[in-house]
């Protein structure tokens, strides 16, 4: 089943996600709609609050890029609970989009080394050193779920600049080719 993506200017977005235990109903279920939803929307991650869910889970398939980048390989992880330790290394700034703001790419620094420790989606603890951009998707994605955005990492002129554009994904205005969730209207 796929599920609608939520797009910038809605809430759930902007929320701290909650850990997630053993005895989560419906976990494989709702895995395997995540990973639909992002192979539909052609991402390459998926974070729970983009499915309207504030919860710690993270889906990645880095395979579609394993030509250009090949860290991203054969990479396909189910990230629970993950947490990211930010190792040595200068930031590189690289063109980032996301499936919450359709449309939209802008130059993003984030380090290309780090450690990551996660649970899979038995429950089973691992810990790996990830680099180039890989270690990239998987800090995007992790931004979610302390509701972050990537567009949060920009200088304020470029936020500027691009402010008419997040407008209308707010407002609707914006095209997708998958299923989306607009931010609920407020009344004024």
């Amino acid at each position: 089943m796929k599920l609608p993506v939520y797009l910038y200017g809605h809430p759930v977005l902007r929320r701290i996600s909650e850990p997630v235990t053993e005895d989560y109903p419906d976990l494989t279920q709702l895995l395997e709609a995540m990973y639909a939803t992002m192979y539909e929307s052609e991402g390459v991650g998926l974070a729970a609050p983009q499915i309207g869910r504030n919860d710690r889970i993270v889906v990645i398939d880095a395979s579609p890029v394993g030509d250009i980048y090949p860290e991203c390989a054969g990479r396909k992880l189910t990230l629970i609970n993950p947490e990211i330790e930010i190792l040595d290394g200068p930031e590189v700034s690289r063109a980032e989009g996301c499936l919450s703001l359709p449309g939209l790419s802008e130059n993003v620094k984030r380090v290309e080394h780090i450690r990551l420790s996660w649970l899979d989606e038995s429950f089973q603890p691992h810990t790996e050193e990830i680099s180039g951009f890989l270690a990239r998707i998987v800090q995007h994605e992790c931004d979610h779920l302390e509701g972050k955005l990537y567009i949060d990492h920009i200088s304020p002129i470029r936020k500027q600049l691009i402010k008419s554009k997040l407008a209308n994904i707010i407002s609707g205005k914006t095209y997708c080719d998958y299923p989306v969730k607009y931010a609920p209207k407020t009344r004024k």
